[in-house]
């Protein structure tokens, strides 16, 4: 449960080596390489080997080949190269060429029978007539239109119904009327205008259809059968010649996705004269397994080193955390990852989260079902989400049990504490009044407890910093600590025992003394590291003091009265199930269903409400006072 030690690798060979070092180096697993910009940018004379990719776009067209042609490639790197760029860029070039012609061919071939198919069923809306239609088209006075009009188009029809021309509709479906009008040459253009202002669409006859419709009928469909079979024997050689190309492209896609690798990789390699280097971070454990990684190298040296060995590069964070706190990682990188060789606030997370849900969501029924939900999110969603509601599920079974509650019945689990466990009730009655002033109270005094913890995490990152002026002075060091603490602790016995503890002598020990150590931290910082205390004046100092000061202090009263929250969720808790029983109770025979409803109501309401508290809980009370969040994530080459 923390945070896991790295140290700094330096790899260096001659140049010569850079293929066989890179062929090994992109198997690493669990190295996190520093890209060479960031050296080259910070010292002169280095250099990248970071070089155009001709990789991405040959395949960014292989995979547009893969989906518009339905071919599934094997995602295998080989490292058999045998094909140059120029060849692979050639070839793809050609089969592009051939499948596009094909695909070409197959289009117009579609188009002809899409035509054919409508000019069929215009043939056969007129089957029944016993004349020519070349006869029909041949007319020398009277002009015949076959087509389909929207079915809205036919019923503003009625507005041109004085107009020279005769309409007829032969079916309809749920879009078009498939229809015919004719009118004399005289006003064939006035007609052909006014069936176009209304979206006719029509639909020719082709040149190849002789005598009379049902001879038509059978010359169409004996064309549409016809293109059927060349469209078939097009898409024929195009599968045969994508099985044909299928190896070829197999191996291509490898031998790119390897030197794709090798491309990306030289990124992180620097160059000074006729050497290169490698730098980055690797496990503790992981060194031994790095260095034989290259040992089939002769002229590669590697260089071990504690992790800040290199000041102008951050150790990267990798987070170890056990079963019941790893799944809470999710939060702390939501807030931002610790720097390393800072405290991993997350067992102290897992553990407060998982608390202050239980207590908020006290339900043994409901708790249990929780746990039911996250595992099943886990299984089959993979989410980590699942795994914190199992968690999370468990504490909510442990509080309910204690506040005798299973699915909001209060009392149900009395003959357990009675008959079972030989107890007078259950231990915590929170429907009861008189119980509601110790709820609270324990909620400010868990948030308090938890603000005291974050105060001593903090103590312990600034020790582990040596930032001793902040950890002596800050607001959440020693002084800030003494101030808190003894204000809890007086308060305490004041409200408890009747005892006072505050008087001259401690109000200027624990209270005036840690006030002016806070107010001060600045400038004895300054003074630490042989600064001018007051640069700009003790005036301007002292009103901004004076402020930050004030909210300081506020801040100590307002974090810890935040916890009330805690409580005041365990009562709206238990009065909405309150609400859900007594509905219960009114509808009489429905009352099963009535519970099984408000239950599932109350779980994804306050489940999702209780989550959002505790997580804001956590980000503003907690880590404000011990964590910032400024570390980075350890990406190893190879996840």
């Amino acid at each position: 449960m923390s945070i896991a030690k790295v140290k700094f690798i330096d790899l260096t060979a001659s140049a010569s080596s850079l293929n066989a070092v890179l062929y090994n180096f992109i198997d690493l697993k669990g190295f996190h390489p520093v890209q060479a910009r960031e050296i080259v940018e910070k010292v002169r004379g280095l250099t990248s080997f970071v070089a155009d990719n001709p990789c991405q776009p040959l395949l960014a067209e292989l995979e547009e080949i893969e989906t518009k042609y339905e071919i599934k490639l094997p995602n295998i790197e080989t490292r058999e190269e045998e094909y140059t760029f120029n060849e692979i860029y050639d070839f793809l070039n050609e089969l592009k060429e051939k499948l596009s012609s094909e695909i070409e061919l197959i289009k117009k071939l579609e188009e002809h029978n899409y035509k054919y198919k409508d000019a069929l069923i215009q043939v056969q809306n007129i089957e029944n007539l016993d004349i020519a239609l070349d006869d029909l088209f041949a007319c020398e006075y009277i002009n015949i239109r076959f087509g389909r009009l929207p079915n809205d188009s036919v019923e503003k029809l009625r507005f041109f119904q004085n107009k020279p021309f005769v309409f007829k509709s032969f079916n309809h479906d749920n879009n078009n009327s498939w229809c015919m009008y004719f009118t004399t040459d005289e006003y064939k253009r006035e007609v052909d205008n006014i069936f176009s202002s209304l979206f006719f669409e029509r639909i020719f006859i082709p040149d190849f259809v002789h005598g009379t419709p049902k001879d038509a009928v059978g010359a169409l469909n004996a064309e549409i059968e016809n293109t059927q079979k060349m469209i078939e024997s097009y898409q024929a050689d195009i599968k045969s010649m994508i099985v044909e190309c299928n190896p070829k492209l197999s191996h291509i896609k490898g031998e790119l996705l390897f030197l794709n690798r090798i491309y990306e990789a030289k990124k992180y390699v620097v160059g000074l004269g006729d050497k290169l280097s490698i730098s980055g971070f690797v496990q503790e454990e992981d060194v031994e397994e790095f260095k034989k990684a290259f040992e089939n190298i002769e002229d590669v040296e590697i260089e071990v080193n504690d992790a800040y060995s290199d000041r102008r590069f951050q150790p990267p964070t990798k987070l170890k955390n056990g079963w019941f706190s790893k799944p809470f990682s999710m939060f702390v990188e939501m807030y931002g990852l610790p720097s390393y060789g800072e405290i991993d606030p997350t067992p102290f997370v897992a553990i407060t989260y998982a608390l202050l849900f239980g207590m908020m969501f006290g339900d043994l029924g409901q708790g249990l079902l929780l746990i039911l939900f996250g595992f099943l999110l886990l299984k089959y969603k993979k989410m980590q989400l699942g795994a914190i509601g199992i968690r999370v599920g468990i504490s909510s079974a442990i509080f309910g049990f204690l506040y005798g509650s299973f699915f909001g019945m209060e009392e149900f689990l009395t003959p357990v504490y009675t008959q079972v466990l030989g107890l007078a009730g259950k231990p915590i009655h929170v429907m009861d009044s008189e119980f509601t002033m110790t709820i609270l109270i324990v909620a400010i005094a868990l948030g308090a407890l938890f603000i005291v913890i974050a105060m001593l995490l903090n103590m312990i990152t600034l020790l582990k910093k040596k930032h001793y002026v902040e950890l002596f002075a800050s607001h959440n060091g020693v002084a800030g600590l003494i101030l808190y603490g003894f204000i809890l602790v007086g308060a305490a016995l004041q409200l408890g025992l009747g005892t006072s503890i505050f008087n001259i002598f401690t109000i200027i020990g624990f209270v005036g003394i840690p006030v002016i150590l806070i107010f001060l931290k600045e400038p004895l910082e300054r003074l630490y590291h042989k600064e001018k205390m007051f640069p700009n004046g003790f005036g301007g100092f002292f009103a901004e003091g004076f402020f930050e000061l004030f909210e300081i202090v506020l801040s100590y009263a307002t974090n810890t009265m935040s916890f009330l929250r805690v409580g005041g969720f365990i009562l709206v808790h238990a009065g909405l199930m309150f609400v859900v029983m007594t509905l219960m109770e009114m509808v009489g025979n429905s009352g099963w269903l009535v519970l099984i409803i408000g239950n599932l109501f109350v779980m994804g309401l306050e489940g999702l409400i209780v989550s959002i508290q505790v997580l804001r809980l956590q980000f503003y009370e907690l880590f404000s006072r011990y964590y910032e969040g400024n570390g980075i994530a350890f990406n190893a080459v190879n996840q």
